[in-house]
């Protein structure tokens, strides 16, 4: 039976991997954390408790477990490869990136070649549920690599599904952001519909919220990030741009029609060419907002 976990690297501190990592130091692991950019694992283990490491292959020596929440599968593999020399039998990899399914089966099975186990572990929930240890987990892997990390995981999600086996995870993630992103922008149309008819947006969520068009972008986003104008949820566009393509990717692989599923992204990934890089998710709202010509929550024209 392996060791319990006591020792956790964790690469990738941004805007989820920080509350998260925080919440492995709370819970009483031993957390080394390394960033690509400058000065942040520093103020992390500043901040934390944790501590600081000047890359990844110095966070990873002597560890019984290694986490990664980086943008892409490309840059998981990257890491991997930078660490190679610190990967010992027995760790176990808990990938919690928003990676490609296909991709991470190819980076477990080069690691199982060394003795070390991979899991994969997205998570649903943004930066508040990342803040409170409350976010929703969706691993795949194998059985006992999924107990042995149960312990870690519970530290930050409040909410584990077990999909299947390696890959799962990330396949899982990929399509309830399909669901998510769809729900979004058929909102936004509805609100646009709504105000141009001469109904208040506002009032509009609220009759949502008691009705069976509810769903996760009514209760918690468009009035928060929407109407507020903010548009500062803490997920980028980019990224879901990305979780989309990867949906379609799966849905390539497994010959499904996704005719709906095809447009969604392309919506998407059209307000992210329109906006530019850095804008958040909740910003693609600016794009049915320029095709009808109005500002959602005013009547101003765009």
């Amino acid at each position: 039976m392996a060791a319990p976990i006591k020792r956790v690297a964790f690469l990738g501190i941004g805007n989820m991997g920080w509350p998260m990592a925080a919440n492995l130091v709370k819970a009483g692991f031993d957390v080394t954390v390394a960033d690509v950019v400058p000065g942040r694992a520093d103020a992390f283990a500043a901040e934390t408790g944790g501590k600081a490491a000047a890359n990844p292959a110095v966070a990873t020596k002597g560890v019984d477990c290694v986490i990664t929440i980086v943008p892409t599968s490309k840059q998981v593999a990257e890491a991997m490869e930078s660490i190679a020399p610190s990967l010992a039998p027995g760790m176990l990899v808990i990938d919690m990136t928003s990676g490609q399914p296909g991709r991470t089966r190819e980076i477990a099975a080069v690691l199982a070649g060394k003795g070390v186990a991979m899991i994969d572990c997205p998570v649903s929930g943004g930066v508040p549920r990342a803040k409170t240890g409350q976010l929703a987990i969706m691993a795949g892997g194998e059985d006992a690599d999924l107990d042995r990390a149960d312990a870690v995981l519970k530290a930050m999600g409040t909410s584990i599904h077990r999909c299947g086996p390696i890959g799962a995870g990330q396949a899982m993630k990929a399509l309830n952001n399909l669901v998510s992103a769809g729900g979004y922008l058929i909102g936004i149309e509805a609100l646009l519909i709504g105000q141009r008819f001469g109904l208040d947006p506002a009032k509009m969520v609220d009759v949502l919220n008691a009705s069976t068009g509810m769903n996760n972008s009514t209760q918690k986003k468009f009035k928060e990030y929407v109407l507020s104008r903010r548009f500062d949820a803490g997920f980028g566009l980019d990224l879901m741009v990305k979780d989309l393509s990867i949906a379609l990717e799966v849905g390539r692989e497994t010959t499904t029609p996704t005719p709906f599923a095809a447009l969604c992204r392309e919506m998407w990934a059209s307000a992210a060419a329109l906006l530019g890089p850095g804008a958040d998710h909740t910003a693609v709202a600016k794009l049915s907002e320029q095709m009808s010509g109005t500002v959602l929550g005013g009547n101003k024209e765009t």
